[in-house]
């Protein structure tokens, strides 16, 4: 598995929300997907109210999110 940093915003009631999600998974289309319904259940989301701006895959030392880091064997 991968860790990927996503960045992007999503359609609050009065403003844009900025958001930055660590996820692990096996390709950037997945990880996409993934964000794509976790805010999507936990804030009870659209998926066209999410904008992902961008993508980043991380290295061992720069996961700063511990459930990432024990699914990636870091």
């Amino acid at each position: 598995m991968k860790a990927f940093r996503v960045v992007g915003s999503y359609a609050d009631p009065r403003k844009r929300q900025p958001f930055s999600i660590e996820v692990s998974a096996e390709t950037e289309e997945a990880v996409r997907e993934r964000v794509l319904s976790t805010l999507g259940s936990k804030h009870r989301l659209k998926r066209r109210e999410i904008d992902i701006t961008e993508v980043t895959e991380l290295s061992p030392d720069q996961i700063t999110d511990h459930v990432v880091k024990y699914e990636v064997g870091a």
